[in-house]
C-alpha cells in the first residue's frame, strides 16, 4: 500500500499543500492515468464482446481512489462497490491480472471466476467487488472491527455510492462502528447520479457527509476530483480512525464522464453538462497542469502516457492469451477447510 511522502509542494493557485512533493505529482498523475486508460480500453472490449456481464467504468473518478490510497498505509484494507477497476489499479494489484479477470480467464486475480464485479486480493489488501447494493459497508465495518479486536492499528476505507448511500444497512453499519469506535472510515462517492436518477430526486438530504450525524460520526464534503484535496482530508479521516475515534464519513463530490454501466446511455444528462466538467474539472488535467509549472516537460508528460499505453496494451494481450478456467474449477475455491 502507497504510504505519503513528507515534502511540501504549491497549487497552481498558490495554495500550500501538505506532504506533496514534485514525485508525488509524477506518482499521482501516473496512477490516474493509467486508470483511465485501463478504463476506456475495458470499454473497448466490452463492446468487443469480450468482456461479459455488467462493466461499470470508473472513468472521471480517479482522484478519489488515487488521492485515499495516498493516505493508507500497510496493513490497511480497501473494500467498495462494483465500479471497482480504478480502486484495484490504486491499491496497487496488476493490470494483467485485473484485466484477465475482466475477460474471465484463468490468469485473473480470481481465476476468472470473479468478473468486473467480484475481484479480490488479499496482498494488496483489497477485500472487493462487491455487486450488492450497499452490502460492503456492512463488511467493511466487519474488517474494521477486526482490526479493532486486533488492537494492529489498521484502517478500513470503506467505499460507497450516492446511491447506496438510502440502505438500510449503511445506517446499521453507522451505528455499529460510532458504539464500537471502530476505526473505519466511510467514502462516499457522490458522482450526483447513482444508477441514473439525480441525488436530490432520490434523497431527501443532498448533504451526504452529515449522514452520521444522528449516530455521532464527523464527515466532511470534498472535492473529490481534486487529488491533494482528497488526499488530505483521507488524512485526517484515517487519523481520527486509527487514533480510537471511532468512524469518519468523507463524502467525494465527483463525477463519472460515462453511464452507469456500458449499457446505460445517460440519456438523463446532457452532454454540454459532461463536457463542462471534463474541461474545467478534469483530475488529470489538473496534475497535468501542476506538473508544467514544476517544470516537467511536455516531452516527460508524453514519455509517461506512452508507459501507460505499454502497460495496458500488455494487459489486454496477457488477458486475450491467457487459457480459460478448467471447468473442474467450478468445484474449487466454494469451501475452505480448516
Amino acid at each position: 500500500m502507497a504510504r505519503a511522502a513528507q515534502k511540501d509542494s504549491k497549487t497552481d493557485s498558490g495554495k500550500k499543500l501538505s506532504n506533496v512533493s514534485r514525485d508525488d505529482l509524477l506518482k499521482y498523475y501516473r496512477q490516474m492515468v493509467l486508470i483511465r486508460r485501463f478504463e476506456e480500453r475495458a470499454g473497448q472490449l466490452y463492446g468487443m464482446g469480450l468482456i461479459g456481464g455488467f462493466c461499470h467504468l470508473y472513468i472521471g473518478q480517479e482522484a478519489v481512489a488515487v488521492g485515499m490510497e495516498a493516505a493508507s498505509k500497510d496493513g490497511d484494507q480497501v473494500i467498495t462497490g462494483y465500479r471497482d477497476h480504478g480502486h484495484m489499479l490504486a491499491a496497487g494489484m496488476d493490470p494483467n491480472a485485473v484485466m484477465a479477470e475482466l475477460t474471465g480467464r484463468s490468469g485473473g486475480s480470481s481465476k476468472g471466476k470473479g468478473g468486473s464485479m467480484h475481484m479480490f486480493d488479499i496482498e494488496t489488501g483489497f477485500f472487493g467487488g462487491h455487486g450488492i447494493v450497499g452490502a460492503q459497508v456492512s463488511l467493511g465495518t466487519g474488517l474494521a472491527f477486526a482490526d479493532f479486536y486486533k488492537q494492529n492499528g489498521n484502517v478500513s476505507f470503506t467505499y460507497f455510492g450516492d446511491g447506496a448511500a438510502n440502505q438500510g444497512q449503511v445506517y446499521e453499519s453507522f451505528n455499529m462502528a460510532q458504539l464500537w469506535k471502530l476505526p473505519v472510515v466511510y467514502v462516499i462517492e457522490n458522482n450526483e447520479y447513482a444508477m441514473g436518477t439525480a441525488l436530490a430526486r432520490a434523497s431527501a438530504t443532498v448533504n451526504l457527509s452529515q449522514r452520521g450525524s444522528s449516530f455521532g460520526i464527523p464527515g466532511e464534503t470534498v472535492d473529490g476530483m481534486d487529488v491533494f484535496a482528497v488526499k488530505e482530508a483521507a488524512e485526517r479521516a484515517a487519523e481520527h480512525a486509527r487514533s480510537g475515534k471511532g468512524p469518519y464519513i468523507l463524502e467525494m463530490k465527483t463525477y463519472r464522464y460515462r453511464g452507469h454501466s456500458m449499457s446505460d446511455p445517460a440519456k438523463y444528462r446532457s452532454k454540454e453538462e459532461v463536457d463542462e466538467v471534463k474541461t474545467t474539472r478534469d483530475p488529470i488535467d489538473h496534475v497535468k497542469t501542476m506538473l508544467q509549472q514544476a517544470g516537467v516537460s511536455e516531452d516527460d508528460i508524453k514519455t509517461i502516457d506512452n508507459e501507460i499505453k505499454a502497460i495496458v496494451l500488455e494487459a489486454v494481450e496477457f488477458a486475450q492469451t491467457s487459457p480459460e478456467p478448467d471447468p473442474s474449477e467450478l468445484y474449487t475455491d466454494v469451501y475452505l477447510e480448516a
